[in-house]
């Protein structure tokens, strides 16, 4: 039965995270055309302050919330639940105020000083009125996941998500015309009424399921302060998210600076837009499918591992490595061929293609890095994911300052090469070890290198003799490379029946 739930968890969390990236792509390519790739990069920029923002209003608590409630749930009572859920929401609603008081009251000192850009204050000023109910959210959202319902976290995300565009659409296009700074703040704004109504219906979703709470009254434990003990519990999660979203923070803020100092001529903002706010979300699009299957074996493999069924987790890693090789580096051959027809096709932009061509050949290494870190944290690795995700963000930042200024935005490809390259390497060997699991370099890697890569090319230098469309270019491409790639994979003895069985029957 516990499995059941696990399962029937996480395809409801798959389901809505595959649709609201594709409606996410959709919206984004959307807000591209009305306030190009400046207007994205400003909005990245606060969205950078904005996170770690968030950071700080739910890091820890949610977590706290969660196992608290948890055992409560099995030796407390309702009143004790309630008394939790109370305690905590105030803590971070308190924290939230204080954040809010920061951003808008020095607003402009942190645009002016920090960002550089005079144009973010007036969205600073308006993101923190969103953390009050960011915090409330999580917390109830802990509730949840201590209960083991999925359902609701994912109808919230999907009905903010729905919030958020319906408000910014006809914000957005009637302040458009006045200016950046004005398109950014609209954006915040829908920010803001979205969380509101995500906060609203979690909310009114906890009061109904508390009321059908059933626990049994003598199975009451006896109250404790509970002050110290969430803070023993969301102080040190918080301490190391607070640390590496300030890191990341830094590097947002460094890159577009950095880039400008480069060349007079050049826009900093721009480029920082094309490459956060489209180029990479396009590039992470199918790691969704990854995702998918990491996601549905994730529990599987926190049991397997608690139960030190060490065969079990062996063999489920192994094939997840596996399965993350093949498919990120077809994808990447996919996004080398494709990259300019793709850049024009979706934001009518050749820059933005040209970035989706540089950046392809490391999607492997983005996309291994990606799923080895989360299972690395179901292993109980999460010390060794935490200093080399801080390690890498302080590298990167060091490299920034050194090179940037110096060349460009040729220095930040290189960056972000040396960067995945180095973090997907030492996650996927920590999780190998961890795992000890056995890893076929030539029959899974360049093999699959040779093969994608050749068939993709291939096919590219036929299709560009004969001059079609961009759609067409990139719908052949898909359709014709990636299953003809599987097939001589299974010729050749790289994917057995067993692969397949396994994925099927997940």
């Amino acid at each position: 039965m516990k499995k059941t739930i696990f399962i029937k968890n996480a395809a409801i969390l798959t389901a809505s995270s595959l649709l609201l990236r594709f409606v996410g792509i959709f919206f984004k390519v959307w807000l591209a055309a009305k306030i190009n790739a400046e207007g994205i990069g400003l909005y990245q920029l606060v969205f950078s302050v904005y996170m770690f923002a968030a950071t700080f209003a739910t890091s820890g608590i949610c977590t706290a919330v969660t196992r608290l409630i948890s055992e409560e749930l099995v030796i407390g009572s309702k009143g004790g639940i309630r008394r939790i859920l109370s305690r905590c929401i105030m803590l971070s609603v308190g924290i939230s105020i204080i954040t809010i008081s920061l951003l808008y009251f020095g607003g402009d000192f942190i645009a002016k000083n920090i960002l550089r850009d005079t144009r973010a204050a007036l969205s600073l000023k308006i993101l923190g009125f969103s953390l009050p109910f960011m915090s409330v959210c999580s917390c109830i959202k802990g509730y949840f996941m201590a209960r083991r319902k999925a359902a609701p976290s994912s109808f919230s995300q999907i009905l903010e998500q729905i919030v958020r565009i319906i408000v910014i659409i006809p914000l957005v296009s009637k302040y458009s015309a006045i200016g950046l700074e004005y398109s950014c703040a609209a954006i915040l704004v829908g920010d803001v009424l979205a969380e509101a109504a995500s906060c609203a219906y979690v909310y009114f979703v906890y009061k109904f399921d508390f009321k059908r709470l059933k626990i049994a009254p003598h199975t009451a434990q006896k109250a404790y302060r509970l002050l110290p003990v969430i803070s023993h519990i969301a102080l040190p999660i918080s301490a190391g998210k607070y640390l590496n979203s300030l890191l990341r923070m830094i590097e947002n803020i460094l890159v577009p600076i950095c880039l400008s100092a480069f060349s007079a001529a050049s826009n900093g903002i721009s480029l920082f837009g094309m490459i956060k706010g489209m180029a990479l979300p396009i590039l992470f699009f199918p790691s969704t499918l990854l995702g998918t299957l990491s996601t549905l074996l994730l529990p599987e493999i926190s049991e397997a591992s608690v139960c030190n069924r060490t065969g079990v987790v062996r063999s489920i890693v192994a094939r997840i490595i596996k399965s993350c090789c093949i498919l990120s580096i077809i994808f990447s051959g996919i996004f080398l061929v494709c990259g300019k027809n793709l850049g024009v096709l979706i934001y009518n932009d050749a820059d933005v293609g040209l970035l989706l061509c540089a950046l392809s050949p490391i999607i492997p290494f983005m996309y291994l890095d990606a799923i080895s870190d989360g299972i690395l944290k179901g292993l109980d690795q999460q010390k060794f994911t935490f200093f080399t995700s801080v390690g890498d963000s302080a590298v990167r930042i060091l490299l920034i300052l050194l090179f940037l200024p110096r060349f460009g935005i040729k220095a930040f490809i290189l960056i972000m090469y040396f960067s995945n390259f180095i973090t997907g390497f030492l996650n996927t060997k920590k999780l190998i070890k961890a795992s000890r699991v056995s890893f076929d370099l030539c029959g899974q890697f360049f093999i699959p290198v040779c093969c994608g890569f050749s068939l993709c090319l291939a096919m590219s230098f036929l299709l560009n003799i004969l001059g079609i469309s961009n759609l067409l270019f990139v719908v052949i491409i898909v359709a014709v490379c990636l299953p003809l790639y599987l097939v001589i994979l299974y010729f050749l003895g790289i994917i057995n029946q067993d692969d397949i069985n396994f994925i099927r029957k997940r």
